[in-house]
């Protein structure tokens, strides 16, 4: 079938993850792009988060270019003073006599949550409104053992397709010490609240081997988060090792991709492979679609086929239904039916 894809619409009513908590110290802000719109994000003094639309209403100055100042945000043009949640609380060029009232100025405020390491910000479709979800947790207590960031040059749909794509491996990670002969592969899917999962099954890679007998399921949810958990047992001692990928879109053009994973203390000893490998395989899928965007220069037709083109078939369905439920505000109604797919990789 054709590529129907979505023009990187950008999704609303959605959690998005635009840093590391570790990356904002107390009384630090700064410009965060995030679906093409500036974001300051700071941390008072106090260690509590913020985020607000990064523009002064007055002569539209980045406020991430002031200060933090009595647990607000100061304007580095004319000192103008926005709290945490958005409202104008100083004014210093009014005398008193005026009418204007600072605290009926407001800036937008973006709900924010920090869990698991990691900063979360809200972006609803209508300014104000409540989350209608809270943001995806990987289940663990563990704190973050190992993260890697990469700017993609591409939208979100291309880089979120190029992840999750079950038959580019052979190809794409084509280095002497990962090659694998493509075989014959069979995958149960399902459907979850906002996305997909393949259930629990045997891992085929012999580099699971490592942690014993395991098994892994890969979970994707809207916008654009993939957990994939591993459990087993090593040793006579059960675990769980959760990795999180996620595409934060910049702008129409530029994806963040952010992977995290969690493990507990005593896995310790495969950190050397992460270090040595995981920056590795992310790159790869980074100079492929950048590889890729030399072709869509020239806005060729796209195609998607049966199986292993399916996730993306999915991905394109509920992003489409998800957008349609936001628009109408309706409830969101998941296309995606329990499947069995087929593929060679």
């Amino acid at each position: 079938m054709a590529a129907t894809l979505t023009g990187d619409l950008f999704l609303r009513d959605l959690w998005y993850m635009p840093a590391l908590a570790s990356s904002l110290a107390p009384g630090q802000m700064r410009r965060e792009m995030l679906l093409g719109e500036p974001v300051v994000l700071g941390r008072l003094k106090d260690g509590a988060l913020f985020a607000l639309r990064d523009i002064c209403p007055h002569r539209g100055v980045p406020l991430s270019a002031g200060r933090i100042v009595d647990g607000s945000v100061e304007c580095p043009y004319h000192g103008w003073r926005f709290k945490p949640g958005g409202q104008c609380s100083k004014i210093p060029s009014l005398t008193g006599s005026e009418d204007l009232k600072a605290e009926a100025i407001r800036v937008r405020a973006y709900p924010v949550r920090e869990q698991d390491g990691l900063i979360w910000v809200y972006v609803a479709a209508r300014p104000g409104s409540e989350p209608r979800n809270e943001p995806p947790r990987p289940g663990v207590s563990n704190p973050t053992r190992w993260t890697e960031t990469q700017v993609f040059r591409c939208g979100i749909d291309h880089a979120v397709i190029g992840l999750m794509d079950p038959a580019h491996g052979p190809y794409v990670h084509d280095h002497w010490w990962w090659k694998k002969t493509p075989r014959v592969k069979e995958k149960h899917y399902a459907p979850l609240p906002n996305g997909f999962v393949m259930t629990a099954h045997k891992p085929s890679k012999p580099v699971y081997a490592l942690l014993g007998d395991v098994q892994t399921e890969i979970t994707f949810e809207l916008p654009s988060t993939r957990f994939e958990t591993i459990t087993g047992n090593l040793l006579g001692a059960a675990f769980k090792v959760v990795g999180m990928t996620v595409c934060t879109p910049r702008d129409a053009e530029t994806t963040d991709v952010i992977q995290v994973f969690w493990w507990p203390a005593w896995l310790n000893f495969i950190y050397p492979f992460f270090w040595a490998l995981g920056r590795t395989f992310i790159a790869d899928d980074r100079k492929i679609v950048e590889l890729q965007k030399e072709g869509l220069k020239f806005n060729p037709n796209l195609m998607l086929i049966q199986d292993s083109d399916q996730p993306a078939i999915w991905y394109h369905r509920v992003k489409k239904a998800w957008a349609e439920s936001v628009e109408k505000g309706t409830d969101f109604v998941n296309p995606v039916q329990e499947r069995t797919l087929r593929w060679r990789s």
